[in-house]
């Protein structure tokens, strides 16, 4: 059977009412945890099955997987058995064992995989129930690899669990569409990609997909991340293994990337970060003397600047990056920060500025804005081009934004052919190319309303006579109707004994 649009979302569905009175959190492990055990066993399994086939191969040589760039399933954490075992009590305790035996044949998945279906509140007939549909993903799949099915439901859970969470979902996911946007625009072809807040890989997924649709090649781009979640950094290492993406350098420590960066010589050709928006108590105190702060020391409650001076320390002498910051960063002058946003103006390190709508993101309904920079600007120096994308998009739901495919081609074909010189022109209310000068003139402040301006207001042929028409009648109409409910009130009222 052919794989339906929303299958991913019946799938998801099937799973939760499967959780129970068990936290969404606490429940996102054991789901993703199971659907990357099926992954690399399947993967297993199909290398496995060529093997069995070839006389002079040995199945069980674990070399063979190694050289294939396949992770070993020995045969007592194979999924066959454990499907076997389903229905049985003790299939937690056979699922922690297969986890842990994973790990010591798999030098890279060591410390990662989640050891939590043995709990005594993680009702054992609903995990053998998970296992069945979880086995039902590859019956789905037709003209796909069954493990390519599972890296989009991976991806695809990652997005509803985190919406599940709502402001803790933020912590390790980051809409879609929005990472799609900054990966289409920065194009990271070749070279190292760095997320210093990398959370459950998003960034890192799109880059690789991204080198898929171009015909590139996946081997030409080197990640490089930090996390400081433990519980997240595991997502993000199977997140990465599902889409065959090398996380060697992709670190965990509780410190974070301030007080102990995992890559102190990195210097990134891309980067692609969503950091916390708005982070007090990142360590100033400790670190009002670190080199990094090039552009003005970032105050003590605000990290904003913090992370964008981080991210700039890290990028290459022709680097470009693609951040998420919150709208405050644009025109804030706290603290110092309208001199470092000055500073990096007049380096001419700005290359665009995306103003984005409001509920696009799970944690926060406030607007966001996207900074472009580029290190060793070779055109457009001197200029920065503003891009009002805050009435774009439409709601998924009731509380959640999402851009259209079209949406995201607009804004990312408008800011190449600025780059390029190629039929780019100034739309008002949309887009807008300036020059350091006039931003000098806005005193630096970098929101991109005050450069683009309003849209000029489509002229629907309509007389301003008639359109005044109109209106008083409907509004006539409406205070008839008025007193009419008014007159109905009354009589109601009185017969109860109330007089008006």
């Amino acid at each position: 059977m052919a794989t339906d649009k929303n299958f991913e979302a019946t799938l998801f569905n099937t799973a939760d009412k499967l959780r129970k009175n068990i936290d969404a959190a606490e429940y996102k492990n054991v789901v993703l945890g199971l659907i990357f055990l099926k992954y690399i066993s399947d993967s297993f399994q199909e290398l496995y099955e060529t093997l069995e086939g070839d006389e002079y191969s040995d199945p069980e040589d674990r070399d063979e997987y190694i050289a294939e760039n396949i992770f070993f399933v020995p045969k007592d954490a194979r999924w066959s058995g454990l499907q076997a075992k389903a229905k049985l009590p003790e299939i937690g305790v056979a699922i922690d064992d297969a986890m842990s035996i994973i790990e010591k044949e798999n030098a890279e998945l060591k410390h990662v995989l989640p050891k939590v279906y043995a709990k005594p509140n993680l009702d054992k007939s609903a995990l053998g129930q998970l296992i069945d549909v979880i086995s039902d993903i590859e019956l789905k799949a037709e003209n796909e690899h069954s493990k390519d099915l599972l890296g989009r439901v991976y991806e695809y859970f990652l997005g509803e669990f985190a919406n599940a969470e709502g402001k803790k979902g933020s912590q390790f996911y980051t809409p879609k569409s929005i990472v799609k946007l900054m990966v289409e625009m920065i194009e990271p072809y070749k070279g190292r990609v760095y997320d210093p807040a990398c959370g459950s890989g998003g960034m890192f997924v799109m880059s690789e997909k991204f080198v898929e649709e171009h015909q590139g090649n996946i081997q030409d781009i080197t990640i490089y991340g930090q996390e400081s979640n433990q519980t997240t950094w595991k997502l993000s290492k199977m997140n990465l293994a599902i889409r065959n993406v090398n996380s060697q350098f992709v670190s965990w420590n509780t410190e974070g990337s301030f007080l102990k960066d995992a890559h102190p010589d990195l210097k990134a050709d891309f980067i692609l970060a969503n950091p916390p928006f708005n982070q007090s108590e990142w360590g100033q105190e400790i670190l009002q003397e670190d080199g990094r702060w090039k552009y003005g020391i970032p105050p003590k409650n605000n990290a904003n600047f913090a992370w964008m001076q981080h991210m700039l320390y890290h990028l290459a002498p022709n680097g470009v990056m693609a951040t998420v910051l919150a709208n405050g960063s644009l025109s804030s002058n706290t603290s110092g920060e309208g001199d470092i946003r000055q500073a990096l103006v007049k380096a001419d390190l700005v290359d665009c500025i995306v103003a984005l709508p409001k509920q696009l993101f799970y944690n926060t309904g406030i607007p966001a804005t996207i900074w472009i920079l580029r290190r060793g600007k070779q055109v457009k120096q001197k200029q920065t081009l503003f891009i009002d994308a805050s009435e774009m998009g439409f709601m998924k739901d009731r509380v959640h934004r999402e851009f259209a495919p079209e949406d995201i081609e607009k804004v990312e074909q408008v800011y190449h052919n600025w780059r390029k010189d190629t039929g780019y022109e100034d739309i008002k209310g949309f887009c807008k190319s300036a020059e350091r000068e006039e931003i000098e003139k806005h005193s630096y402040v970098l929101t991109p309303g005050r450069y683009v301006g309003i849209p000029d207001e489509v002229d629907d042929g309509i007389s301003f006579e008639d359109k005044m028409a109109d209106l008083t009648a409907a509004l006539a109409g409406q205070m008839e109707k008025e007193k009419t409910l008014d007159e109905q009130i009354k009589e109601q009222l009185a017969k109860i004994g109330f007089v008006l």
